[in-house]
């Protein structure tokens, strides 16, 4: 039965825990093991409409979208991914640390929210600078609300990856979408009723960051927000396992 994402509670929590990591257990790659997350997190906060009948739903419930992004360095891209990057680059070269946010997983409403491949924006975003990162407004305050700076993002150093390996799990939160200046799709936020965001994560292997994005129809208190934390690590559970060269599926 679909959870009430609005008063996602401690035995609620519980239950995603468990399910979440048994969704993800066995999968090949940590794509694979992203989007059976994305789609558990999609299905999962599915509830009913009040409107609607006892076995009807409203596009995907409480949620319209959910996507998960890693940061990945941009020399280690597939091709396609490098392609997109390059062109947000523009007439600036990559450098060989240049690390990108990676649409790494998707599941929403419309049919091409389902598969990474057929996004058409954000699939890989590069990270060259602080200034960079500032010019995508729910990406820098989403590492701001993470406790990190955007500069240990773009080019971390070692003691920021040691320090990584310590600290706790970050929420992103915005309780009102609307008019909000860190999600500039405003057409989307209008379109498709979203009233809040959610987002959690945090480190992987290498100082690579993971972030789970929920884009939800119904307001998300930060109470709510902040139980997510726990979900982060079951994330980052079923994620840090893979090597380098299992990141992506293989086609």
């Amino acid at each position: 039965m679909p959870t009430d994402l609005k008063s996602f509670g401690l035995t609620e929590m519980l239950r995603c825990s468990v399910a979440l990591r048994r969704a993800a257990a066995g999968a090949p790659t940590m794509e694979d093991a992203a989007q059976r997350i994305c789609r558990y997190l999609y299905s999962e906060f599915g509830a009913m409409s009040s409107a609607a009948g006892a076995s009807e739903r409203i596009g995907g419930g409480d949620c319209a979208l959910v996507r998960l992004y890693k940061t990945h360095l941009y020399a280690g891209l597939e091709p396609a991914l490098r392609r997109f990057a390059d062109r947000a680059l523009g007439k600036a070269s990559a450098s060989p640390g240049l690390r990108c946010l990676t649409l790494l997983a998707t599941a929403g409403d419309e049919p091409a929210w389902n598969d990474r491949n057929t996004s058409r924006g954000h699939r890989a975003i590069p990270l060259a600078t602080a200034a960079m990162v500032e010019q995508a407004p729910m990406v820098a305050q989403l590492v701001r609300q993470f406790g990190l700076d955007l500069d240990d993002i773009v080019s971390p150093s070692p003691e920021f990856v040691r320090e990584m390996s310590g600290r706790s799990y970050g929420v992103f939160h915005v309780e009102d979408a609307v008019g909000s200046p860190f999600i500039p799709a405003q057409d989307f936020v209008e379109r498709y009723g979203i009233r809040s965001v959610v987002g959690f994560g945090g480190s992987l292997r290498n100082a690579d960051i993971f972030a789970t994005i929920m884009f939800s129809r119904v307001e998300i208190s930060a109470e709510v927000a902040e139980r997510f934390r726990t979900i982060a690590l079951d994330v980052k559970s079923a994620l840090f396992n893979f090597e380098d060269d299992d990141v992506f599926s293989r086609r």
